[in-house]
């Protein structure tokens, strides 16, 4: 199973294709998001253009799943013809359950208590705008970062790739992170 994640496009076609490159051919793709709305703390990525993402995504032949992220906001689903499921979205595959949420509302200490009440074993996040895998005890914790607006200043996404989770840097398609699953 390969699945492409995605966080915080913030309205930039530019760099929602530049991640469907990186990524490839994917069986899912996963938004964490803030997807079109650039919001009123962060600057104009490059290339804003809220409805032309849209009409990417529209377009997209690959199963997208996207969580409502903070920015987002009701009448963005009048663009887009995929759901935007709010707070969390699951995904059940080979022997995983992945829920994916923006996670503006949650915090690091209750990661664990989330995972064992909804029994997963992967936790898909964006929202911070900083890419990082975490690994916790039962639990793989992973946030794409931003692939317009990066806090860190590395441009990324995010992909499982059978037993592997990476974070790939969007100027160069290189391995930033790379870790196994639980």
């Amino acid at each position: 199973m390969r699945i492409g994640i995605i966080s915080d496009t913030h309205g930039s076609p530019t760099a929602f294709r530049k991640a469907l490159g990186v990524l490839g051919r994917c069986n899912f793709i996963l938004h964490a998001g803030d997807v079109l709305y650039h919001g009123p703390r962060n600057p104009l990525p490059e290339g804003y253009n809220p409805k032309e993402l849209a009409e990417i995504i529209n377009g997209i032949d690959i199963p997208l799943l996207i969580a409502a992220g903070n920015c987002d906001a009701p009448i963005d689903q009048m663009l887009i013809s995929v759901p935007i499921q709010s707070p969390y979205t699951m995904l059940c595959f080979d022997n995983h359950r992945l829920l994916l949420t923006h996670g503006h509302d949650l915090s690091e200490e209750n990661l664990e208590e989330l995972a064992a009440r909804w029994k997963i074993d992967i936790l898909v996040t964006g929202h911070t705008h900083v890419k990082g895998i975490k690994k916790l005890p039962g639990l793989t914790h992973i946030n794409p970062g931003s692939c317009s607006l990066p806090k860190d200043g590395i441009p990324s996404v995010g992909l499982i790739d059978g037993s592997r989770v990476l974070l790939i840097n969007l100027d160069t398609g290189q391995a930033l992170q790379e870790e196994e699953l639980n």
